[in-house]
């Protein structure tokens, strides 16, 4: 049994589908040996998945349908009873891969409507003929439905899809004061002195009994997703961007959001991603060209090409070792007078000063943007295109002023370049070697005519800084 939308959350849709299939078996004289329920699941919707060869398809995903297939193909079950040839697929793949488990073990299948017949060529071609017209018909839906949205996002109308959004009702975005009140708690709990952590805080509103929308108790992710969505400061959002102001009334105040959003990000920025292996992301195999990551070997740590993660697993080098070997390097290039002079150049830019100047100058401009689209002294249209161009000025900006390399070299030339190459946190020490090599390590393979002996000149930099 199958249905898409379960709006209800009663799963009644799939229950009288079962009362049917099981009137249907009776009459047949079948035994069922195993119900399958897909409830609230669309046979249409496909998502990226990585398939067994480890390449990525788009499919549709139902894990019950697949689980069907594998025990008719097995010989496990021996014969397939369902609704309707629509509650079966919805996708020419997942029909196709049906029959081909129908003609390899000649199972029986029959559907209350009797629309899904596989018995000959003629049901096979006809419900072939029917999975493409319901394709169709989910395509033109969604197609539908996508321009609707939006238009809704367009006049800063919700949608009320999905589920109700924490502090407002599902139908006309009333605000419900109780939860209303949990939000702006959850925000005087961040910015307060001292400032709260989300974990503290889903702990207190578990502590208080606070209920979610979902009756779940409450995690770090759904403080943060409660307290941050655009609707609790009166905007409108669609695909993840947001599209002008929304047609309900706020829960925080436009000022009080941004600087919840802001400590929030900040915090994120300031998690510690202090790197045990820092070669990480710098290292590429000379065989398959991927990336090198860390890993824990037999011999102990290494930097490997790893097979789960799409490599050749062909190149294994020992960490410490690796590591030793490019801090020499480093090191000796840190003599050099020249490399010395264009990385004092580097760390003595005054670029991200202007991007720290130019930042300031658009946020506050987008502020007045708002302010004249909300005062209907623009379009829409003309609103959406300027706040995009500001918008890609902003995250060039906060790109270039969060790039942490200028930061390390400032540290690494002050005094003894040894003694502060030490001192450097190993995130550090990689964004100093990516300003020397900006291409990382080549890999090569270890010469067992050698034997064991650790290879330094397996490391070959790709590209070193013309300043070398």
């Amino acid at each position: 049994m199958r249905i898409s939308d379960d709006k209800a959350e009663d799963a009644k849709g799939v229950g009288r589908q079962e009362d049917d299939g099981r009137t249907l078996a009776d009459r047949l004289g079948w035994g069922i040996a195993e119900v399958l329920v897909e409830n609230d699941t669309s046979a249409f919707k496909r998502r990226k998945t990585k398939l067994p060869d480890g390449t990525t398809a788009l499919r549709t995903f139902r894990p019950k349908f697949r689980a069907a297939l594998d025990m008719l193909s097995s010989g496990e079950r021996d014969g397939l009873l369902a609704y309707d040839l629509d509650r079966t697929a919805r996708d020419p793949r997942d029909l196709e891969d049906l029959i081909d488990v129908v003609e390899q073990r000649h199972i029986p299948v029959q559907s209350v409507t009797g629309s899904l017949r596989l018995a000959n060529d003629a049901d096979i071609t006809m419900a072939r003929v029917m999975v493409a017209i319901a394709n169709k018909a989910s395509r033109d839906t969604a197609r539908r439905v996508a321009r609707k949205h939006v238009e809704l996002a367009a006049e800063g109308k919700w949608n009320g899809g999905g589920f109700r959004g924490y502090g407002y009702t599902r139908k006309g975005m009333e605000i419900i004061e109780a939860e209303a009140k949990v939000i702006r708690d959850i925000a005087a709990w961040i910015l307060g002195v001292p400032s709260r952590s989300l974990n503290w805080i889903k702990d207190e509103l578990n502590r208080l009994g606070v209920p979610t929308v979902t009756g779940k108790p409450w995690n770090a992710r759904s403080v943060r997703s409660v307290v941050t969505k655009p609707s609790v400061a009166g905007l409108r959002a669609h695909r993840g961007r947001i599209v002008g102001p929304g047609q309900w009334k706020p829960i925080l105040d436009m000022d009080t959001w941004e600087r919840v959003c802001a400590t929030l990000a900040g915090r994120h920025r300031n998690v510690d991603l202090t790197l045990k292996r820092w070669l990480t992301g710098l290292l590429h195999c000379s065989q398959c060209h991927r990336e090198i990551s860390g890993a824990q070997g037999n011999g102990g740590p290494r930097y490997w090409c790893s097979t789960p993660h799409g490599g050749c697993g062909k190149i294994a080098i020992n960490a410490a070792m690796a590591e030793a070997e490019v801090e020499r390097q480093v090191l000796d290039l840190l003599t050099r007078p020249r490399v010395l002079e264009r990385l004092d150049h580097i760390s003595r830019s005054e670029v991200t000063d202007d991007a720290r100047r130019e930042l300031a100058d658009d946020e506050a401009q987008l502020k007045q943007l708002a302010g004249m689209w909300a005062r209907k002294e623009m379009s829409l249209g003309e609103y959406r295109e300027a706040r995009k161009i500001i918008e890609d000025r902003i995250k060039g900006s906060r790109a270039l002023i969060n790039a942490s390399a200028p930061r390390a070299l400032r540290r690494l030339l002050a005094g003894d370049v040894r003694a502060n190459w030490a001192a450097l946190t190993p995130a550090d020490k990689r964004d100093v070697v990516l300003t020397l090599v900006p291409e990382g390590y080549e890999v090569l393979a270890h010469d067992r005519s050698r034997g064991n002996p650790f290879q330094p000149e397996r490391l070959r930099p790709e590209h070193v800084t013309t300043a070398a």
